[in-house]
């Protein structure tokens, strides 16, 4: 089965709010958890509830952000997605943390 990672960006960094992402990052992994497949989109407005709903019919597992409403934080782990919330900086690095499971929230990854 394929994991799908979905990080918010805001440029190059993970998206400061969850709720004001213009573009989305989605990565599949294998089994192994080597990088498959990665694919950017682009919402055509910023809204949490689209992308709570682009998160379920997407079939991602777990999301890595920075700041998330409570409201949000809550349904999506109801409708058992991960969430790492509270996460700043540079993605690539926010994956890599994840990826060798490292990844904590709260954290500064400069």
């Amino acid at each position: 089965m394929r994991q799908k990672i979905l990080i918010p960006l805001f440029g190059n960094e993970v998206s400061p709010r969850f709720d004001l992402a213009k573009e989305v990052l989605i990565i599949s992994l294998d089994k192994k958890n080597e990088e498959r497949e990665e694919k950017t989109l682009v919402l055509s407005q910023t809204s949490a509830e689209q992308l709570c709903h682009l998160i379920l019919t997407e079939g991602v597992q777990v999301v890595i952000c920075g700041g998330i409403e409570e409201e949000h934080f809550h349904y999506l782990t109801w409708k058992k997605v991960q969430v790492f919330d509270s996460i700043m900086g540079d993605w690539k690095k926010a994956f890599d943390s994840f990826n060798k499971g490292n990844l904590q929230t709260e954290k500064n990854l400069g």
